[in-house]
């Protein structure tokens, strides 16, 4: 039975772990499919919809390093079933993410949907484009209208992804998601100011006419 993307992160370490808290029968026992190297509609809609995401590499000397990376909302795009990609923007320079994949090309990528208590998780490979390297690809995943300093383009191949439950995360939102929450309370407040204003009026008018 494949576990799909616990076939990767299960070590015997991980095994060791899982069994001295009483846990390693959950997964000995499942017998449901979870080889997901697939991406389908529903991950393409998510990974659409987030502007953020955290990307895990690990250094030549063992020690992990995780970055955020942040642009317009749908700029990690899924080119097919099995392939995504950024545009990647500068940032402080310190590049170690970008060393890190050059000696290493395994990463982990987090995608969080904080309002919905969602979160993604993907293994990939990363390989590095130059931006004239590859035109279509360019052209897929440049945003000429986004702000920013331009060096590289990432193109990831999906190993296996897996969801997480919701536990524990704390729904957080977006200015956006509050401004589009609020916006019915501006409109009526809006609303009633005009008819305050209009009923002022009046007011005035009748005031002078007595």
């Amino acid at each position: 039975m494949s576990y799909g993307f616990l076939d990767i992160a299960i070590t015997p370490s991980v095994r060791a772990a899982q069994k001295a808290m009483g846990a390693d029968h959950i997964w000995q026992n499942f017998a449901g499919d979870r080889n997901f190297d697939r991406l389908t509609e529903n991950e393409a809609a998510f990974i659409a919809d987030r502007d953020s995401f955290y990307m895990a590499t690990v250094s030549e000397t063992g020690w992990p390093y995780v970055q955020h990376r942040g642009g317009p909302r749908g700029f990690l795009k899924v080119i097919d079933d099995r392939t995504l990609a950024f545009a990647d923007y500068r940032g402080n320079r310190q590049y170690i993410s970008t060393g890190n994949v050059a000696a290493n090309d395994r990463a982990c990528l987090f995608l969080m949907d904080y309002a919905r208590r969602a979160r993604l998780k993907i293994y990939v490979h990363v390989e590095e484009v130059a931006l004239d390297a590859d035109p279509a690809l360019a052209a897929l995943v440049i945003d000429a209208d986004y702000r920013a300093k331009l060096e590289r383009i990432f193109r990831l191949r999906l190993e296996s992804f897996d969801w997480n439950c919701p536990q524990h995360i704390t729904p957080r939102f977006t200015e956006e998601q509050v401004g589009e929450a609020v916006r019915p309370l501006r409109d009526r407040l809006t609303e009633l100011e005009s008819e305050n204003a209009e009923l002022r009026a009046r007011l005035a008018i009748h005031g002078d006419t007595q």
